[in-house]
């Protein structure tokens, strides 16, 4: 601590969509305490606060800091590495900081894809000079430089070391005050060191009141296909989710109204690949043939089954693509490839 003696907070968003943000005004009146506990020292989304400000910073000063979101871009990751030298905390707050999140889909394509689709052929684009973001744009007043926009989008711990790391997408206002609580009491934290806090250690399916049986399946649905009975399991009712496989500690909010878990927390510890331990975990509900058929009879339906989960690697991997053994597709480079992804 420095200064009046009160711990030195700060919250920055990267790549992401704010939600994180905004999650934290959820933990309600409890908001007033963080206030009177804290001195701000950066939240650029919520006070007038400038990078040179955090530059001014002695290391060390800022005693909690909240990263969310992913590192896309190039100022993405400056920002990590000067808000990890200035702080003595530094909090992989949510999914984007944790695995990749929803930005991290794009490593299933190339930057020069993206670009295409957001700044050529985009319906409501008007470009007719096909002009994309470049790093440096010389102007009769000199250069612009804007931030380079990476090829892949990594986890903040991919970039930096990272204390603590608080799941969700966004983070449940239980989750965030109970940490924050913790911080102002000055109650001891784990160990740190990339260090889970605020959630389980259990599959979301072990705190999930719905029903379970040992039904199979033959194919997936799609949320607006079918009405789920209610008080039954949705992955056994054809409604993908990724229960199983995903750290608990949300309550399983999304099960409960009838919406399949997508994996937001995460996967559960000693797990290296998320979408690898859900697609195990659907061999134990997906029911064609019989013990007795031979593998090439198999094959062919196991397939038809696994062909009505629409887009699997954005289903499988939805929140967790920066740390998956896939992590991004692969580039190919020959002149023939234009780019191309597989």
């Amino acid at each position: 601590m420095a200064g009046n003696g009160k711990p030195k907070f700060a919250m920055y968003w990267a790549a992401s969509c704010g939600g994180c943000e905004i999650a934290v005004l959820n933990i309600g009146d409890k908001i007033l305490a963080v206030d009177e506990a804290f001195d701000i020292a950066f939240w650029p989304c919520a006070a007038d606060f400038k990078v040179k400000d955090v530059e001014s910073y002695p290391d060390g000063y800022i005693d909690l800091c909240l990263f969310n979101g992913g590192i896309r871009n190039s100022e993405n990751e400056e920002m990590a590495h000067l808000l990890r030298r200035k702080s003595k905390v530094l909090v992989a707050f949510g999914s984007c900081a944790h695995e990749g999140c929803i930005p991290a889909l794009a490593n299933l394509t190339t930057p020069e894809a993206i670009f295409r689709a957001a700044y050529l052929n985009n319906i409501s684009t008007e470009n007719p000079k096909r002009v994309v973001p470049q790093p440096v744009t010389k102007v009769p007043e000199g250069e612009l430089h804007i931030p380079v926009f990476y090829d892949r989008v990594r986890a903040l711990d991919q970039v930096v070391a990272v204390d603590y790391i608080i799941p969700g997408c966004p983070p449940e206002p239980h989750q965030i005050w109970n940490v924050l609580e913790a911080v102002i009491s000055g109650t001891p934290l784990p160990p740190p060191g990339s260090t889970i806090i605020g959630a389980g250690k259990v599959a979301v399916c072990e705190e999930c009141p719905l029903e379970k049986h040992e039904k199979t399946i033959t194919r997936f649905y799609r949320p607006y296909e079918i009405v789920p009975e209610p008080g039954l399991c949705l992955l056994e009712q054809g409604l993908f989710c990724m229960g199983p496989a995903t750290r608990s500690g949300c309550n399983a909010r999304c099960p409960r109204v009838g919406m399949g878990c997508r994996g937001c927390y995460g996967p559960l510890d000693g797990v290296e690949d998320q979408g690898a331990r859900m697609l195990a975990a659907l061999a134990s509900v997906v029911g064609v043939g019989t013990l007795r058929d031979e593998e090439p009879k198999l094959e062919p339906l196991i397939e038809e089954v696994m062909e009505t989960l629409v887009d699997p690697a954005g289903t499988l991997y939805r929140y967790s693509m920066a740390h998956s053994l896939l992590q991004r597709a692969r580039v190919e480079t020959g002149s023939s490839a234009a780019g191309g992804v597989r």
